[in-house]
Parts: structure tokens; sequence; C-alpha cells
């Protein structure tokens, strides 16, 4: 069905793997719209409860493919990010379940901004990230200028924006970019544990959780109080919600359906 990701749904889990490792999984035309496709058919399956974005070979992915730039010499970049872009990182802030970025290797430019734009971040020791933008001459976009301030603050985010310098995964863990930092060898099993708690969890509560802190950023206490009123109705009549009552009172594990 595509020709430069992967994609499978198994198990309540939809992975979603860039491969283009030739060039360490750069964008080009079709892989991004290749990508959109695929985060809109998780956002709409059922089965698919949790998402894990990787990248094949040795890179995450390493951003734009400026081969592909030369060869349309020309083309509005502002048309690429609105059309390109825009979409792949709304899609991930919009879907209604968890998404795990699973870094493996090297995050640059988009790249980076594609692993910030998911609700978890696990990467290997050896990965670097890198704003690389400014080092082209270019400002930052898929959403890198809204992620890295809300994460790190205004100075510090400057610095990695403007600098372009690399910063390993150690770095960014300080930062609070990623949440966790385990060796190579460790990458796959973490990820994949992690991904099946949640393909198991209260994927409705996940989904209205994330609604709600991504509406914090740009809300007041009051607004999120009286949100927090509108989400807990819509939780309280979910079936999850009953399981897990149910669950609690029976002094068992519940078994979330995501519904």
């Amino acid at each position: 069905m595509y020709s430069t990701i992967l994609y499978t749904v198994e198990n309540g889990i939809a992975r979603l793997t860039l491969n283009r490792p030739d060039v360490f999984n750069a964008f080009n035309e079709a892989m991004s719209a290749e990508v959109i496709d695929a985060i809109k058919k998780t956002a709409k399956n059922d089965e698919a409860r949790v998402l894990v974005i990787s990248g094949s070979g040795k890179a995450f992915c390493s951003g734009q493919d400026l081969k592909d730039v030369q060869d349309n010499p020309g083309r509005s970049l502002s048309d690429s990010v609105l059309r390109r872009y825009n979409p792949m990182i709304l899609g991930l802030r919009e879907m209604q379940k968890p998404i795990i970025a699973k870094v493996n290797g090297v995050a640059a430019g988009a790249g980076a901004s594609l692993a910030f734009a998911c609700d978890v971040i696990v990467a290997a020791e050896t990965v670097n990230f890198v704003e690389a933008f400014v080092n082209i001459g270019l400002v930052l976009d898929s959403g890198g200028s809204y992620f890295l301030p809300t994460v790190v603050g205004y100075h510090k985010a400057f610095e990695l924006a403007t600098l372009g310098d690399k910063f390993s995964a150690l770095q960014a863990m300080e930062l609070g970019i990623v949440n966790k930092v385990v060796s190579a060898e460790e990458l796959d099993k973490t990820v994949d544990d992690l991904a099946a708690r949640y393909a198991a969890g209260a994927t409705k509560a996940i989904g209205l959780i994330k609604r709600m802190l991504n509406k914090a950023n740009t809300s007041t206490l009051a607004d999120m109080l009286l949100y927090e009123a509108y989400c807990q109705d819509i939780a309280g009549s979910s079936e999850d919600n009953k399981e897990g009552v149910k669950a609690f009172i029976e002094k068992r594990k519940p078994a979330f359906k995501g519904k």
C-alpha cells in the first residue's frame, strides 16, 4: 500500500515506520503524503489504541530531503509547510490516542519536530537531536516553535533554535523533552512494553486527558476547571469507566476496551 513507510496494526498497536533508510528517512513529497494518510487511518481505526512512530535503519528522521527541494526549484516553502507538514503535526496532536516516538537514531529539523509532536518520547542513548533549520538559513517549522518553548522555556529554546547544535538524548531528557533514554539494545522491548500498556488502557480517558493538556497551554485555570467538568462527564459515561469501577470493587485488574 505504501512505498516510503511501513504500517501495521496488531494487538491494538499501530506502527508507522519511516522507510527511506538510504537518506536517513528524510521527507520527500511521497513520504509526507503517506504519513498523513497513515495518521488519518489510525485516528479512524477503533482497533488501533496506540500509535508508535519510528524510523528504519540508523535514523529516526533527518528532516526534509534537500535533494527533493533541489529537484523542485522555485517552489513555495510556505506551500510545502501548509500542505505537507502542518496536517501531519495537527493530525498527531488532535488524535485522541496516545502516540509514542521510538527514536532510534538522529532526529533533525522536521524529524525532531515530528518526535516532539508525539505524547511520549523514548530514545536510544546514542541518539542526537538537532534543530537544523538555522544551519541552512531557515526557521523552525512543523511545530518546533511551539513545542520547544512550551517544554524548555524561551531562553533554552532560543539557544537550540539559533545555534543549531546537536544535543544528546540524555541532554534532551534533562531538558524534559524526552521521557526515557535506554540503550539501543533495550529500545525495542521498552517501547513494546509501553505500547502494550497503552493498548490495554482506557483509551477514551487517555484521549480526553490529551485534549485537556493541549488546551491548558492557552487557557486560564477557570477555563480548565470548566473543561475538566465537561470531559469528566464524557469519561464517566464510557464503558471503560464502568469496567474500571467494577474491577476496583471486585479487586481485579480492569479489562478496558477503549470505549
